[in-house]
């Protein structure tokens, strides 16, 4: 094997264990740390279900109840529904009603963060990137947007804008775990 072909092996295992790396540290923030934050303007935010917290019994009946229920338009309840999709890993039911919660309450960046790392979840970035900056327009000062930001701008391989989202999350605030979560991404770019 020549010096050229190392080289280009040795760029795309670096590649993937980088993609990989990012992934769970994202994955695991996003689900386990933080998980979806839904409110409507001046309500309190829903707190999410985690992953497993629904016994096996009552998926089935939430599986039947979900369509009557997701036809209301309380944007507490359809973000309570979105957040529980996404903790179940049912990210297309979740962007669902994430696109519909960002509709009724568009002032609201949480939900578009939330739409934005679902849509990436779901491999459909260029969306992702889309929904993202326009959470931005509506909060440049909300923090967590910059990290996702900066996250799906690293799977697609634009460095330089993950490069500057995550250095915007840092200089917001370093020391909240949304700072040193976007540190340790900063630190691992090319």
């Amino acid at each position: 094997m020549n010096r050229n072909t190392k080289f280009w092996i040795s760029l795309a295992i670096f590649q993937v264990a980088f993609g990989f790396t990012v992934f769970a540290l994202t994955r695991e923030h996003y689900i386990e740390a933080a998980g979806p934050r839904v409110s409507a303007g001046p309500l309190r935010p829903m707190a999410p279900v985690q992953p497993g917290s629904i016994p096996q019994s009552d998926l089935a009946q939430f599986a039947t109840a979900t369509a009557f229920q997701t036809n209301s338009n309380d944007p507490v309840e359809i973000g309570r529904q979105a957040d529980q999709f996404f903790a179940n890993k049912q990210y297309d039911s979740a962007a669902r009603l994430y696109e519909r919660l960002v509709r009724l309450v568009p002032d609201n960046v949480d939900t578009y963060n939330n739409l934005g790392i679902t849509l990436q979840y779901l491999g459909r970035s260029d969306e992702a990137l889309r929904w993202l900056n326009e959470g931005v327009a509506v909060d440049a000062g909300y923090q967590r947007i910059w990290l996702t930001l900066g996250y799906v701008n690293s799977q697609v391989g634009n460095t330089e804008e993950a490069r500057a989202a995550l250095t915007k999350a840092i200089d917001m605030n370093p020391d909240t775990d949304i700072g040193q979560s976007a540190a340790n991404m900063l630190a691992q770019l090319p």
